[in-house]
């Protein structure tokens, strides 16, 4: 194997200047189209259908269609023809894997929240994150999705910035520590995070 080259001797990397899409299964294109199109109010706006897959080579038949966002990203989907959807992780809560799209503000939020409602849809939310609030609802294929309207402005999400690195620093050095402990036997519990951002959270928890 070729040693890999220092980062400093590589080309700089391309700018990446938006998601351009993510990719799902999709049990049945017409079920998906629906829930995306007729209830969120994505249209359709591309869709590939090939028997072979282009980077792999194998055979699979496939129809991928894309949804349009506001900014021109797209969320996209494979119908494999089979009528099933993508198994969940066994080892991941349902809550972790999810991808979030942003509204204007609050109201459209909740009135989002209405819509999906009203076509039976359970939704969650809204739940405060202090900057930005949220509700979350589950696609006709088992993925959870967020809605998200934000309320820090840039200057507040600048300040944030300023801290990340740190923050996670301390955290990587507190799990290199806690691996080393595991290794030697002082305990299999998951590392908690060196700080509570959502005290008032634990405090609900607390009372149920």
């Amino acid at each position: 194997m070729t040693p890999a080259k220092p980062l400093a001797d590589l080309p700089a990397p391309a700018p990446i200047q938006q998601l351009h899409h993510y990719a799902y299964r999709a049990r049945d294109a017409e079920e998906t189209r629906r829930f995306y199109e007729d209830i969120l109010g994505l249209p359709l706006y591309h869709i590939i259908q090939s028997d072979y897959v282009p980077s792999t080579g194998e055979y699979c038949p496939y129809t991928h269609f894309f949804f349009r966002l506001q900014d021109g990203s797209f969320i996209a989907f494979f119908d494999l023809g089979d009528d099933e959807a993508a198994l969940p992780s066994p080892n991941t809560p349902k809550w972790v894997n999810h991808i979030s799209f942003r509204v204007n503000t609050v109201d459209e939020l909740e009135a989002t929240k209405a819509r999906l409602e009203a076509s039976g849809i359970e939704v969650l939310g809204v739940t405060d994150h202090h900057i930005f609030k949220s509700i979350y609802f589950f696609d006709p294929n088992g993925i959870r999705l967020e809605l998200t309207a934000q309320l820090a402005d840039e200057f507040q999400m600048l300040q944030e910035s300023k801290t990340a690195h740190a923050r996670l620093n301390e955290w990587t050095a507190r799990k290199e520590q806690w691996r080393q402990d595991r290794a030697a036997g002082k305990g299999n519990a998951p590392l908690k995070p060196q700080q509570n951002d959502r005290p008032e959270v634990a405090e609900r928890a607390a009372k149920v």
